[in-house]
């Protein structure tokens, strides 16, 4: 019978007595103080009645000493095993709570009575003083190995010491798994390269800590890494204080902790269920109801301080408001599937009116020093300092990336490798859909402890003429239009980008954003609004602890996108993957404005978006079927009304309304889960009513539960 220990290995004879007595011994413990705790805070062992003033070393023997006689003195074998002279273990992993009360967690043995008799004697265990943690009381978990037949403390002793005088060292029995140590979980992946789960309501949060005037920062390349949020906001303390003070095991990780959490030597990881389960109701809707039942697994952790992972699988069913699912099925893909879930991906129908719409994203991070950091991910990637992005944004479905991650001086050089799909009809092949490829680079530049500045290039090309994944993009210092150019007959789609970021004070920032998909300056300079014109722009501004409101941030957007901007001659190289745009939601042809207020104090959070719009989009009729460009996916080439005279708004104008309301209460920080309920009224007024795009008002009502680790975006 034996209580899993620490131990080093040795050569002498009393060593070798103490690898036999002490064969498997494990020891954790975990503080449910709600404070954050220093390396170097006291610990102290539950202390039995007879182990009283002892101290240390001999304080955590005399427990094991008193546990194990207690088992012996206590434990009944069942008689028909003893008859038939059953050999064999119980392990037992058990707890001393707060209280000082045993409590068995988990056993597991060959025959159910042993189980049965184990937690018996467990159960008389005397109430006992327990662990301490800086004086404070807190849990402690510990695993016993029971073996059949029992054998005294005294004989193990002296079997232990024959052993020890007549056993060559050759005979040892190796202790490498048994030697395994489990360390205090102490939330490591805060100070981790692990990516943080983008969301808009989750970073707004720590954004004006990263948004301080003098801070040499990089906010706009999204999602952000724990080391890089951690060294302007504390992440660890913050999801210290907000931990609910709790002591049972079923407790703790409903409302505090990761569902399983393990940290050794030099590694850590943690798994976790993750929940999206929404139901609700939308007005005008033939479906009694809408909902979301998203069930997934989360995987996690770190080995040693350079690498680290994180995947997550989903299997998804839903049915959504009247306006999502009609464009949800106006971008379905080639192959007979229903529809694409904007953001999600392809999804099959489900029973008479839903889908069903599977999702995996993951994520492996190597950071040789603190200047790089390398990413292969298949996810979604972000940039920009708004809610929407005209670059590069989260609305689009997942796809496999390479990320290379530069920081040195005052710049951050961000280098994106895609991998994309085309899903249309006419460029499916047997089935198979067409694969094109996208490299971006976004250098960030803090020209002072106000201004920053960013430049951007994209390039997008499909596998012509065998061209595959053309190296040629693969330099991460090179110009992409001059290599576009040498490299094909205009069969690539090249775009520059500028951005900006202004801090007029630590509460008041500015930024905005610049596309240019092309450029004439002769058409420019004749000022004829010409087509090929192609370019947009963003102006935003943020307000945080506004009013002196403390968490309360106010933002002010303003994005404008002329027609033709995504799309390209060759509609397999626009900027859209799986039937949507990367850039911003809409495509090309819309101004927008939109107001955005987010609040949180403690666990109580409350979000509300504001979004006023004006959208040019085609009649598709038979008498009217020009492209105005909004379509990002129709070639610019064909169909174009007028070559000059081109503005935002032509074509079938429409003009739009989106009011979303959000609040709720957060669940669990280590999943980010949160109970919330959500409003959403839109209206949608074009000039002309068409099959396929007329007069619309919609109230959609939800509540659910939700792990907020990615972006829902409803205001198409």
């Amino acid at each position: 019978m034996n209580i899993n220990s620490k131990y080093k290995t040795g050569m002498n004879k009393g060593m070798t007595l103490f690898l036999l007595l002490y064969t498997f011994f494990s020891y954790s413990q975990e503080s449910n103080s709600g404070v954050v705790q220093s390396s170097n805070s006291a610990e102290r062992f539950p202390v039995f009645s007879n182990c009283v003033n002892l101290q240390s070393k001999e304080l955590e023997s005399c427990f094991y000493n008193q546990v194990q006689d207690f088992v012996f003195e206590n434990f009944e074998v069942p008689e028909n095993l003893k008859q038939n002279n059953f050999q064999g273990e119980i392990k037992v992993l058990f707890e001393v709570d707060i209280n000082g009360v045993f409590k068995v967690i988990y056993a597991d043995a060959a025959e159910e009575n042993l189980i049965k008799e184990s937690k018996r004697v467990f159960a008389k265990f005397p109430k006992i003083k327990p662990s301490t943690y800086n004086g404070r009381p807190t849990y402690s978990k510990f695993t016993i190995t029971i073996s059949i037949p029992l054998k005294s403390r005294g004989e193990v002793e002296a079997e232990a010491l024959a052993q020890a005088e007549f056993l060559p060292n050759k005979t040892k029995k190796l202790t490498e798994l048994d030697s395994i140590v489990y360390k205090k979980y102490d939330s490591p992946e805060f100070d981790s390269h692990l990516n943080i789960p983008f969301s808009h309501s989750y970073y707004s949060q720590f954004d004006a800590s990263l948004n301080q005037m003098g801070s040499n920062n990089h906010t706009a390349s999204k999602p952000y890494t724990y080391a890089e949020v951690s060294k302007y906001y504390n992440l660890k303390a913050v999801n210290e204080n907000i931990k609910k003070k709790v002591s049972t095991w079923g407790e703790r990780k409903l409302w505090n902790e990761n569902t399983v959490q393990i940290k050794g030597e030099d590694y850590w990881f943690t798994l976790n269920p993750i929940f999206d389960l929404q139901v609700g109701k939308a007005s005008k809707s033939n479906a009694s109801y809408t909902y979301i039942n998203t069930r997934g697994i989360n995987f996690r952790g770190g080995l040693g301080n350079k690498l680290n992972f994180t995947t997550t699988v989903f299997e998804s069913q839903g049915r959504f408001a009247d306006y999502f699912n009609r464009y949800a099925e106006s971008i379905k893909p080639a192959g007979g599937n229903p529809a694409i879930i904007p953001g999600m991906g392809i999804a099959k129908g489900f029973k008479a009116d839903a889908y069903d719409f599977p999702l995996a994203e993951a994520n492996l991070t190597f950071a040789p020093s603190k200047h790089i950091d390398l990413q292969l991910g298949y996810g979604r990637n972000f940039i920009g300092d708004g809610y929407r992005s005209l670059l590069e944004s989260d609305g689009a479905s997942p796809y496999p990336y390479f990320k290379l991650n530069t920081n040195f001086w005052k710049i951050k050089y961000t280098n994106t490798y895609m991998w994309l799909k085309d899903v249309r009809p006419e460029v499916t092949v047997e089935r198979t859909y067409a694969t094109k490829f996208m490299a971006n680079h976004y250098l960030s530049w803090n020209v002072s402890n106000r201004l920053n500045l960013g430049f951007f290039e994209s390039v997008i090309w499909t596998n012509s003429n065998d061209r595959g994944f053309d190296v040629s993009f693969v330099n991460p210092i090179i110009f992409y239009r001059s290599v576009e150019f040498a490299s094909s007959a205009r069969s690539g789609n090249a775009v520059l980008g500028f951005t900006y970021k202004y801090k007029w004070s630590n509460q008041i920032n500015f930024y905005g954003q610049f596309i240019l998909d092309e450029f004439s300056l002769g058409d420019i300079k004749n000022g004829d609004n010409s087509w090929k014109n192609k370019y947009g722009y963003q102006l935003g501004a943020k307000y945080y602890n506004a009013f002196k409101i403390d968490n309360l941030l106010l933002q002010l957007e303003y994005n404008h996108v002329r027609p033709y901007v995504y799309s390209h001659s060759m509609p397999i190289t626009n900027y859209g993957h799986n039937n949507q745009s990367i850039g911003h939601q809409w495509g090309g042809n819309f101004k927008e404005l939109i107001g955005i207020a987010r609040y949180n104090k403690g666990r109580y959070f409350a979000d509300a978006k504001i979004t006023i719009g004006t959208r040019g989009l085609d009649f598709d009729t038979t008498d009217n079927s020009f492209n105005y460009g909004g379509n990002i996916y129709k070639d610019y080439d064909e169909n174009r009304p007028f070559n000059t005279g081109v503005k935002v708004g032509q074509g079938n104008k429409t003009s739009i309304f989106i009011a979303d309301l959000q609040g709720g209460y957060l669940v669990n920080p280590a999943t980010n889960l949160k109970l919330f309920g959500s409003f959403i009224y839109r209206s949608f007024d074009p000039t002309k009513n068409t099959a396929t795009t007329f007069n619309d008002s919609t109230n959609w009502f939800s509540v659910g539960l939700r792990a907020d680790v990615f972006n829902w975006y409803f205001d198409y």
